[in-house]
């Protein structure tokens, strides 16, 4: 039986570094489980690496062919927002373990589509102001700056991320990411314990 290790933190905590140096280490068996989003496509980002980027439209034609698993939606001062999970030719369970980067709620929905046994939650913690630094200097590298998505952002997970969510959620383990290598380290470690 397979499961997903579905990687969260609140924004700029180094989710996405850490995601990519686990899935370099070759001495596990993670399969990538790419979420998808209707939001416009970041520097830097590759279609069908860190997600697939649809259209409204694109995104409406998997909701009505049931594929859709899990869907959030963002106001953001940019327009609405889409992130989700699709049931599509990713999908292995009975025989692969897959990697994803996700939300509280979006793990909180696959939980209750494929089961409790299926998933395990992989936290990652990092003080505040570090996390607000980290993403004012990213989001300074983009070719337009989107300051007011950066502030709706971090204030949202400050919310949803809150310590009442997570003890809802059932989620004890903490990765707190002060050194990128050993809280890497520490998360191949614990991953290992659970294939």
């Amino acid at each position: 039986m397979g499961k997903i290790f579905c990687l969260m933190g609140k924004s700029a905590c180094g989710k996405d570094s850490i995601y990519k140096q686990i899935l370099s280490d070759k001495s596990l068996p993670l399969k990538t489980l790419i979420p998808y989003t209707t939001r416009p496509i970041r520097d830097g980002e590759t279609n069908g690496v860190e997600y697939y980027f649809l259209t409204d439209e694109e995104e409406q034609v998997l909701e009505r062919q049931g594929k859709i698993i899990e869907l959030r939606a963002y106001n953001t001062v940019h327009g609405l927002w889409k992130y989700f999970t699709a049931n599509d030719h990713q999908l292995d369970l009975a025989d692969n373990y897959y990697l994803i980067i996700g939300t509280l709620e979006s793990y909180l929905r696959l939980q209750e589509y494929f089961g409790a046994d299926f998933l395990i939650p992989i936290y990652i913690e990092l003080e505040a102001g570090e996390r607000l630094q980290r993403a004012l200097n990213r989001e300074q590298l983009q070719t337009e700056p989107k300051y007011a998505e950066l502030c709706r952002r971090f204030l949202a997970d400050e919310e949803d991320f809150s310590s009442e969510n997570l003890e809802h959620a059932d989620i004890v383990k903490v990765f707190v990411n002060n050194d990128l290598q050993k809280c890497t380290n520490e998360i191949i470690s614990y991953i290992k314990e659970h294939i």
